[in-house]
């Protein structure tokens, strides 16, 4: 069994082709920009869409712990920290209330990811494992990539190389494409945005390449971060280095992890900070290309 937060069927972004994207729960960084707030504890999580709330009170009725109550001014609160996530203040939940965080089986994801088997054949897509990072749920993520390669998909991983090389080694034979989350260069800078710094991620990166691992280099840029001349020659020599390294994929920020974050009741460390123009963000695309012959592409 694993904990799995969401799938995302039709995805066009995370491989080749049209895919479904199984985003697992549960990660060992903690990035300052994250976009999936959600996935960073392996445990299921409550969510509250104040937006969405009608102050129907219905999910006072259902919660037999007595969780959620409602002050003067009409906002809702919940005591998050005694819930057992029985779900059914989300069943009577109008969607304000969200339960982040499903036990599944792999037979269950996997007979989920190939309803689009036919979307999968005619456009050499596949299954892709997001996260989180997947390999905090190594023997999980194993058993998926196994089933996968077993129905004839195309297989990809998305990780921030963060894991026992172990637990990457043992992926290989079965995962036909790594998307590479490199962040930051510097290691100093790595650990303060992130928690922890480069040198495993950077040493796990060139034994996959070494072990022969399809690589994509996915670098988010974050405006006032990591927008730097040095960080971009530096993403260009290390993707012209790496011989597995078949693209470079610039990610511009996105603040769409705010909303998420306030959800949790928990504050975003970079406030109101917006999305870059597209001009600058193919200034980054074309500093990142100056440094490598391998393309580099807006993602």
């Amino acid at each position: 069994m694993g904990t799995v937060f969401d799938i995302q069927r039709f995805s066009v972004h995370d491989g080749p082709g049209i895919r479904t994207t199984v985003f697992l729960k549960g990660c060992p960084l903690n990035c300052i920009w994250c976009h999936n707030p959600e996935s960073k504890s392996p445990a299921p999580q409550m969510l509250l869409h104040t937006k969405h709330c009608i102050g129907c009170g219905e999910c006072i009725s259902a919660c037999d712990l007595g969780l959620h109550s409602f002050d003067e001014e009409s906002n809702h609160h919940i005591q998050r920290e005694n819930c057992i996530f029985c779900r059914k203040c989300e069943a009577v939940c109008t969607g304000a209330i969200e339960i982040c965080g499903k036990e599944m089986s792999a037979d269950e994801v996997i007979d989920t990811v190939m309803r689009d088997f036919s979307f999968y054949k005619n456009s050499g897509g596949g299954m892709t494992l997001s996260g989180g990072e997947p390999l905090m749920q190594a023997d999980f993520s194993l058993r998926l990539l196994m089933l996968a390669k077993e129905k004839g998909l195309n297989t990809a991983m998305e990780t921030s190389g963060m894991a026992k090389w172990e637990s990457i080694q043992s992926v290989i034979p079965y995962t036909d494409l790594f998307l590479w989350d490199y962040k930051e260069t510097c290691p100093e800078r790595h650990k303060q945005y992130t928690g922890a710094t480069n040198a495993l991620i950077l040493e796990n990166l060139r034994r996959l390449n070494d072990s022969g691992g399809r690589i994509v280099l996915r670098c988010p840029i974050i405006p006032g971060y990591n927008d730097r001349e040095d960080h971009f020659q530096a993403v260009g020599k290390l993707a012209e280095e790496l011989e597995g390294v078949i693209r470079v994929d610039i990610e511009p920020y996105h603040p769409l992890g705010k909303s998420k974050a306030e959800a949790l009741g928990k504050d975003y460390p970079l406030g109101d900070l917006s999305f870059p123009e597209k001009e600058t963000v193919m200034e980054w695309v074309a500093a990142v290309s100056r440094h490598t012959s391998k393309p580099v592409v807006k993602s």
